[in-house]
This record gives structure tokens, sequence and C-alpha cells, in this order.
């Protein structure tokens, strides 16, 4: 993982059990070319402003849900642990993706992108143009300790 976003900062255990009757996260691809710094998108408030400078999701790839999301306390580590069950596009195409954020979406039945939260922001490099079916182990997608 790059970072977690300032606005979910103290949150992402909780947006991640999922506490509202219609939710659930979600998995967005980011092309590349044009991608923000760290530093200028982990303070963005909703997936609008993520892709509102010279950010772009990409197009050509669908976003997806994460399955079988699980929050867990681990008071042998001292922290929590986020998992999800993996993520796949098959033989997806376009162009290249530099990240893929996680967000939080309040409401699947009516949200637009003002509404999405960006919780995570996880850097990859990957070529969906190639045409290979490709999954993405999202376990552990989030551990969060205690600071001592």
């Amino acid at each position: 993982m790059s970072f977690v976003f300032t606005r979910a900062l103290g949150m992402v255990g909780y947006y991640a059990s999922l506490p509202a009757a219609n939710d659930a996260l979600v998995a967005i691809p980011l092309e590349s070319a044009g991608l923000e710094t760290d530093a200028v998108l982990r303070d963005k408030d909703t997936f609008a402003d993520v892709v509102a400078g010279t950010t772009n999701e990409q197009a050509t790839l669908t976003r997806k849900t994460l399955t079988s999301v699980t929050a867990t306390v681990d008071h042998g580590n001292d922290r929590l642990n986020v998992d999800s069950g993996d993520i796949s596009w098959p033989a997806p195409g376009g162009n290249p993706v530099g990240a893929i954020v996680l967000c939080y979406d309040p409401d699947t039945t009516t949200g637009t992108d003002t509404d999405l939260i960006p919780l995570t922001l996880h850097t990859i490099t990957w070529n969906p143009g190639d045409g290979i079916d490709t999954t993405f182990n999202v376990n552990d997608f989030l551990r969060v300790s205690s600071a001592t």
C-alpha cells in the first residue's frame, strides 16, 4: 500500500465493516499517465476530487466491488487487519495502470463519484493492454498498527 487518504485516517476499519444497508468497497484503477503524486492525492476527500486534476480513471477497466471484506482486530500484534477476496479483470485491454484506489461507497443504489470516499491507494505497474487475464490478491490490503 502506498498510503491511506487523509479523510479516511481513523475511519478505515469502520468503513471496512460496511456499516450501511447498501454500501460496498470498490476498487478503481487509475491510469499511470498523469497520475499525481501521493502528496497531492492523499488530501482528496472524494473520488471526484481524485480525478479532478491530471489523474484519470482507467476507463477501459470496470470498477470492481470487493467481496468477502473483513476487518479483524489482532490483539497479539496490536493492529487492525482488513482483508478482501481477490479481484480479477479477464483479458482487459486499455492504457497502463499506475495505481488502484479502494473507495467506500455509502450507497451502491444511488451514489455518484462525489459520494465515494477514497480509503487507500495502492501503487502498481500493470499494462492491461497485453490482453492477459489479471488477478490481484487483495489479502491484507490494510494493516493499521497503534503507535508505541
